[in-house]
């Protein structure tokens, strides 16, 4: 409503929320075994269905159902093509009659439920939780959703190209590691990669233009 630009406003408050949970936490981590014993729910996606010789867990589950659904509303409901028509050009979507701010504070609110979620997905894999766990993982979801297809100028993305993005970023992390190579070399990789993906996106918007 005031008009601030939402990516710096989401760095502002990704470092006032570090901040605060490190000062509540007393900058401790929690162990697999406390959370096992005092909320055990906590690792309820981190458990494993066998189907074969492969393993899936729930959290991995909740993703594919999660993308069906969104893919559904995003598509097939006047809320989603709202979104992306805001996206695409805010002032023609107001001038049409929609209510850019009213449907910006929801997809706002609907972002924060997700990445809560995704936190509790998280500490099921991992097991245990501290105040800086997954702290690049804001860095590796704008890679994925760019190398996806998603815009970061707004009027293009799809729900499969960032989940196809999220498995190419996964994979690309996962052979780094596998291969032995040392973290500091992985968090170059992952801003050479992010650089790449935004300098594809600005070439593509103005190749479309």
């Amino acid at each position: 409503y005031i008009k601030l630009p939402p990516f710096i406003v989401t760095l502002g408050t990704l470092q006032v929320f570090t901040a605060l949970k490190l000062w509540y936490s007393g900058s401790e981590s929690i162990r697999n075994v406390d959370i096992a014993e005092k909320a055990p729910a906590l690792l309820w996606f981190g458990v494993a269905v066998r189907f074969g010789a492969f393993k899936l867990t729930y959290g991995s589950f909740s993703l594919i159902i999660l993308a069906i659904i969104f893919l559904y509303i995003l598509s097939q409901t006047a809320w989603g093509r709202h979104v992306h028509a805001i996206g695409d050009d805010p002032e023609a979507a107001m001038l049409s009659g929609i209510r850019s701010n009213r449907t910006l504070v929801s997809v706002y609110a609907v972002a924060g439920l997700i990445c809560g979620f995704a936190a509790w997905v998280a500490i099921g894999r991992v097991g245990s939780v501290s105040p800086v766990s997954f702290d690049t993982v804001n860095l590796a979801s704008i890679t994925a959703v760019v190398i996806g297809g998603t815009s970061l100028f707004g009027g293009r993305g799809s729900i499969i190209g960032s989940v196809l993005g999220a498995m190419i970023v996964g994979v690309f992390t996962t052979g780094l590691s596998l291969a032995g190579v040392d973290d500091y070399w992985q968090l170059f990789a992952a801003g050479c990669l992010v650089i790449t993906a935004v300098a594809l996106d600005q070439w593509l918007r103005r190749a479309t233009q």
